[in-house]
């Protein structure tokens, strides 16, 4: 009988990226008691949007923390979806993970200055700024729902395919939710300036996931 090798994933780097996950939870939560109360809330309360809309500060310390939290979520997901679908080398599962930790966040930084120099160029940093905010907010927000999702994916005994599918579709419905959110939200602005925004849309919401869509799959 002849023997048959088993390949087993190391779920050693996950349990890093994911204790420093709650890490960085604790530290919110902990500097910022109030205005954490108020963000794990915003599904049924808006009062965060409503006060802290008002700054629009992406680099106050809790936004850059809960921007941080995004990235490591999101990037924790893409992984687990390319492992799931892929066959690669497990030995280089570490190399992979901190390749799209690294892609993801200087995509996500590079988009938001994108968006801040088109807004001063055209005079509408008020409005952008707003936008970005709102937009930011409830993407972080969605970050720590993909977030408990992926520890299903990462330690459940549960077959992964049919998992991932079921929270590939929570986190559909979700992010149409948010859209919907902060189209309703701002439907008197979009219908003034309802070209730029489609132009917006296209150019800096659609393009750009499409690229490093192609990028991954193509890498």
């Amino acid at each position: 009988m002849e023997a048959i090798d088993r390949y087993i994933f190391s779920n050693d780097l996950l349990t890093i990226i994911i204790l420093l996950v709650l890490l960085l939870l604790v530290l919110a939560k902990q500097l910022f008691y109030n205005r954490f109360e108020d963000f794990t809330a915003l599904i049924s309360s808006g009062k965060f949007l409503v006060i802290k809309s008002k700054e629009h500060k992406l680099l106050f310390g809790f936004n850059v923390l809960m921007l941080i939290v995004h990235i490591l979520s999101v990037s924790l997901f893409v992984f687990l979806t390319f492992r799931l679908f892929s066959n690669f080398d497990f030995e280089d599962s570490g190399y992979i993970l901190l390749r799209i930790i690294t892609v993801y966040g200087f995509f996500v930084f590079l988009k938001i200055t994108v968006e801040k120099i088109i807004a001063n160029v055209f005079d509408i940093d008020e409005i952008i700024d707003a936008y970005i905010f709102q937009k930011q907010t409830y993407l972080n927000f969605i970050s720590l729902i993909i977030f408990g999702l992926c520890l299903f994916l990462v330690y459940s005994n549960i077959p992964s395919l049919p998992l991932f599918y079921l929270i590939l579709s929570v986190i559909i419905l979700t992010v149409s939710y948010t859209l919907y959110t902060i189209v309703k939200k701002n439907t008197a602005l979009m219908s003034r300036y309802w070209f730029y925004f489609i132009l917006y849309i296209c150019a800096l919401e659609i393009a750009p996931y499409v690229i490093l869509y192609k990028l991954i799959t193509r890498y």
